[in-house]
């Protein structure tokens, strides 16, 4: 897909379901078509990332070995290296499951890439049952993610994962 051709339509965030819904369809639509990962982790973090109000950074971390490194994203720079079982995106992807954190500074081994960030939301990624990265989302603002956001982040996941040849 030409990228000129996209335009994000901005959403009302009153409904997270319906917020949600509108935003997979926009990434879906974004993504179609074009199989490149990269190409695609970029515009899933700046979709996302214009889109959800109160994010200090939008991203992807991705599995190479025993380490997630660094990919696309938005926001201040970032660590670029992190094990698996460290932080809160090692931890995710030691566990297997999605991690919400309404407070970085209660969790256990938390690696701060940006004082600001306050909680964190990090969904794995998986190419069928194998996890390859997680999307990392941060805010500023203490208890900023929800089950819903949970939810909806898992959705736009699946959507990145089907249309990326990994």
């Amino acid at each position: 897909m030409d990228a000129t051709m996209f335009q994000a339509a901005p959403i009302e965030m009153n409904n997270k379901a319906e917020f949600y819904r509108e935003l997979a369809q926009q990434l879906h639509g974004l993504l179609e078509g074009e199989p490149d990962m990269i190409a695609n982790a970029a515009n899933t973090s700046a979709l996302v990332y214009q889109m959800m109000p109160d994010l200090n950074w939008a991203g992807f971390y991705l599995l190479k070995g025993e380490e997630l490194v660094l990919g696309p994203f938005q926001g201040k720079p970032a660590c670029v290296r992190i094990p698996v079982g460290r932080g809160v995106c090692g931890t995710a992807v030691k566990e297997g499951a999605s991690i919400l954190v309404a407070d970085v500074h209660a969790f256990p081994g938390h690696i701060a890439c940006d004082a600001a960030s306050r909680s964190e939301l990090v969904v794995p990624i998986r190419n069928g049952e194998e996890i390859v990265g997680v999307i990392d989302l941060d805010s500023p603002l203490p208890a900023r993610f929800d089950v819903e956001d949970q939810a909806g982040i898992e959705r736009l996941a699946e959507i990145f994962a089907a249309a990326t040849r990994f």
